[in-house]
């Protein structure tokens, strides 16, 4: 992963950070999904082996649980629900072959499974 600078959130409505890699890299995944989508979703869903999955998938529309963030040129929609689990968190792009894709450095994880796509909150 990218070298942690200061943590600089989207906006106060969206209390997350993205690295530059890690827009460069969704603009490139879009770019070779062959355009046509309007960006790309992230959030959380229940499964993993550590109870929640991280979440990505190509947008073709906005959904009434999405904030909108545009970042030099990537659409970036980040549900709703999940901001309570990545609130303060650090969406990154890790090049390595293990764990190659987006990663997130995140605050309000517990534990997470060897992979790294799934966590276990931390108890509120």
């Amino acid at each position: 992963m990218s070298q942690a600078v200061e943590f600089v959130p989207i906006s106060e409505e969206i209390p997350i950070a993205v690295t530059d890699r890690a827009v460069e890299m969704g603009k490139q995944k879009l770019a070779d999904a062959g355009g046509g989508h309007l960006g790309i979703r992230v959030g959380i869903k229940g499964g993993g082996c550590s109870g929640l999955i991280y979440h990505f998938e190509f947008a073709d529309e906005v959904k009434a649980r999405d904030l909108v963030a545009e970042l030099d040129g990537l659409t970036l929609l980040v549900d709703k629900r999940s901001l309570k689990f990545l609130a303060g968190s650090v969406l990154d792009w890790n090049d390595a072959l293990v764990e190659y894709g987006f990663r997130w450095k995140n605050p309000n994880a517990e534990k997470g499974c060897g992979c790294g796509t799934s966590f276990t909150p931390k108890e509120a």
